[in-house]
C-alpha cells in the first residue's frame, strides 16, 4: 500500500509543476484545485488504511469545503479583473 501513496505523491507534483510554468491565474487556480482534490484523496485513503474514520470526515470537508472556497475565490478574482 506504500507504493499507492508513492504514486499519489508523484500525481500531485504534476500540476504544482505546471503552475510554475505558466503565469496565467487561472491555471494556477486550477493547479491549486487539483491538488486540494488530491490531498483530500490521499488522507482518505490513509484513513481507510488506519481505520480511522475521524481522518476520513476531515478528508471529506476538506474535498467538500476546499475546493468551493477556492472556486469561489476565483470568481472574485475574475470580477475585479473584469472591473
Amino acid at each position: 500500500m506504500n507504493w499507492i501513496l508513492t504514486v499519489m505523491i508523484v500525481a500531485l507534483l504534476i500540476p504544482i509543476y505546471e503552475a510554475f510554468q505558466d503565469e496565467d491565474i487561472w491555471q494556477k487556480m486550477l493547479a491549486f484545485s487539483s491538488v486540494a482534490s488530491k490531498t483530500s484523496i490521499m488522507v482518505l485513503v490513509v484513513s481507510v488504511l488506519r481505520d480511522d474514520w475521524m481522518v476520513g470526515v476531515v478528508g471529506v470537508l476538506i474535498l467538500s469545503v476546499g475546493n468551493a472556497s477556492l472556486m469561489l475565490l476565483a470568481q472574485i478574482i475574475k470580477r475585479v479583473n473584469e472591473s
